[in-house]
């Protein structure tokens, strides 16, 4: 009962940090150009090399996953959440054809490193 008041105190009390919680993550990207091409990266903290699923298809390259909730607890009640913990999707384009590109990726400290060398 205690954590059915709680829940009904955030709906009422706090719209917008329930509004938060339910909307999609879309992470911050920042795209460089290079003397042999562009490296594009993706801050994904919080999220496991296993949950990430980078596709291309002509100038887009279209980056999809999920982040999920590591709990230290077995069971307990949100006081407070701010931290997106849902599937995410984030597309860029590029003045490139991605198909004919040679594509590597780098995945260190919560920063996915896609370079792109395009072809000579």
């Amino acid at each position: 009962m205690a954590r059915d008041l709680i829940r009904l105190m955030h709906v009422l009390f706090c719209p917008a940090a329930e509004s938060c919680r339910e909307t999609p993550w879309c992470p911050a990207t920042d795209v460089y150009q290079t003397r042999s091409g562009w490296v594009v990266k993706f801050e994904l903290p919080g999220v496991r090399r296993e949950d990430i699923d980078l596709q291309v298809q002509g100038q887009r390259m279209t980056l999809r996953g999920i982040r999920r909730d590591c709990r230290d607890q077995e069971e307990c009640v949100y006081y407070r959440m701010e931290i997106a913990y849902s599937r995410f999707e984030r597309a860029v384009e590029l003045p490139c054809d991605l198909g004919r590109a040679d594509i590597t990726t780098e995945y260190r400290d919560g920063m996915l490193f896609v370079r792109i060398s395009e072809e000579a």
